[in-house]
């Protein structure tokens, strides 16, 4: 998440300084970069590096293997982990059938969003030295608030109690921490997007900021912590500040795309619906070498659930997909529920019909149901023609927050009743020409699937509504247990941090 409105040239030395996490491995690397993190941070130039450095870990969502939207996708009742077999992914493979544990489980969720906030809180002890203006330096720190607080809200919403820290620990603090209630760990990302809030602008200039926290983000990202919380009292201002009157431009400038379909065309980015938005290019010349060490900056999600071997015949007028790894592919009972949604073609890519034609073919891999994700397939068109692997550069940005998940995340908040609720939920379907139906739980939650699918938060709804023990009984899950992750066993070896004990 480095390049595209960020200034590049600026990131590699703050990227080798900053690789501390709760995990030992980045608690006692050697910085490689051209200054020390003692004399780091002398002016504006190096701070604003180290901000874009707590940036990068954002690509998370959608980079590298173990990415959050394939991952989330594969352990709900939408998609399957899928690939090229029953073994491609441990992690991925042992999510989607609830046979996950701690040697499973890939460590980088974890450790990835821990160096996230440990870069965050380097930059936040560095900032009221650095010599520049205090307008933007307390912008500074409100980004790296923000940001520590998302990387903290992904942590907990996974595995439940985690270490909770905000000055990076020494060598001998790693062995001696222990995990905190998750109380502790909500009040601060509470604290920190609440500070946050007051400190940033309203809207960033998308010609030079665009992927930067704005006030806007912030109030959604807090909003949809309240809602996780139960504190729907709290979150339902904050959504409304955001949203706006139903349909129309909200104060950020925010306003449903007329198109649902506009929402995937890659170029469309930081749109009208966006709200925060993960970035990806294909101009950084990854290839397999640095591929999943942090500093490739392709989306591979899109490599990932393409179909194997995807190819038609010359005449024939089948989409020109680009070959893939057949990851997620999207389950039956999705398409059926799906199949007279106006959102159907946009979200599903059906190539039974097209095999059946002889328009196309594709060689079916594990899981296999002729479905796949059509908001992210690669495309033909897309392939990079810069530098690197053209698998591992692909540029779909991916939204983290967008209006009609904030639309309905308020309908919820609201107890599925009322005049705005309904108003909110007929605006998400008026879009897709779907008429009105009476707002209930029920029907935001249908909605929400169908509104959302493929992106990422099917798993997480399931899970904060207390239906996954019902929905996803047949693929595994278990009550008390599969609500969260294992803790990577790396990281209870010789320290303090307990596993979950559901897993022991």
């Amino acid at each position: 998440m480095k390049t595209r409105n960020f200034n590049r040239g600026v990131v590699t030395v703050a990227a080798a300084l900053m690789l501390m996490a709760c995990s030992k491995e980045y608690l006692e690397v050697t910085p490689t970069g051209q200054y020390e993190e003692d004399n780091y941070y002398q002016n504006q130039t190096q701070a604003y590096s180290g901000l874009i450095s707590v940036y990068d870990i954002m690509k998370k969502q959608a980079g590298g293997f173990e990415n959050m939207v394939a991952m989330l996708n594969a352990g709900s009742d939408d998609f399957y982990a899928g690939g090229g077999s029953s073994t491609d992914g441990a992690g991925i493979q042992g999510f989607s059938n609830y046979q996950i544990n701690s040697n499973t489980i890939p460590r980088s969720f974890w450790s990835d969003f821990y160096q996230g906030i440990s870069r965050a809180n380097v930059l936040l002890v560095k900032l009221p030295a650095v010599p520049m203006d205090d307008a933007l330096k307390t912008r500074y720190a409100a980004e790296a608030k923000a940001l520590r607080a998302y990387y903290y809200f992904q942590l907990v919403t996974m595995f439940g109690e985690v270490p909770f820290y905000t000055t990076n620990l020494t060598s001998a603090e790693f062995y001696t921490i222990e995990k905190s209630q998750t109380s502790v760990v909500y009040a601060q990302i509470e604290q920190d997007l609440t500070e946050a809030i007051a400190d940033l602008p309203p809207t960033v200039n998308l010609a030079t900021e665009a992927g930067r926290f704005s006030k806007a983000a912030a109030q959604a990202l807090l909003g949809k912590v309240f809602l996780y919380e139960g504190k729907n009292a709290q979150a339902v201002p904050l959504f409304a500040e955001v949203n706006g009157t139903p349909g129309q431009t909200s104060q950020y400038g925010n306003k449903l795309l007329a198109n649902f379909s506009d929402l995937w065309v890659i170029s469309n980015k930081f749109n009208t619906e966006s709200i925060l938005e993960a970035q990806y290019t294909n101009k950084s010349s990854s290839t397999w070498d640095n591929w999943g060490s942090g500093s490739d900056e392709g989306n591979s999600l899109n490599q990932m659930i393409g179909p194997r071997g995807y190819s038609k015949p010359s005449g024939s007028n089948a989409p020109d997909y680009y070959p893939g790894w057949a990851f997620n592919p999207v389950t039956t009972d999705l398409a059926n529920a799906m199949r007279n949604d106006p959102r159907f073609a946009a979200t599903i890519a059906d190539l039974n019909p097209l095999v059946a034609a002889g328009s196309a073919s594709y060689s079916p891999a594990y899981q296999d149901t002729g479905y796949f994700l059509k908001k992210f397939m690669p495309n033909l068109a897309d392939r990079t023609t810069e530098a690197g692997t053209v698998e591992l550069n692909f540029r779909q940005n991916m939204y983290v927050i967008r209006l009609a998940d904030t639309y309905l995340m308020e309908a919820e908040a609201l107890g599925g009743t009322g005049a705005r609720a309904q108003a909110l939920l007929d605006a998400v379907r008026s879009r897709v020409n779907l008429p009105s139906v009476p707002v209930s739980i029920t029907a935001i939650y249908n909605e929400r699937r169908m509104e959302l699918a493929g992106e990422g938060h099917r798993w997480l709804d399931l899970v904060r509504t207390g239906r996954a023990a019902t929905v996803l009984a047949s693929r595994g899950f278990i009550a008390g247990k599969h609500e969260h992750w294992p803790i990577p066993l790396k990281e209870t070896e010789n320290t303090r941090i307990t596993q979950n004990p559901a897993y022991n």
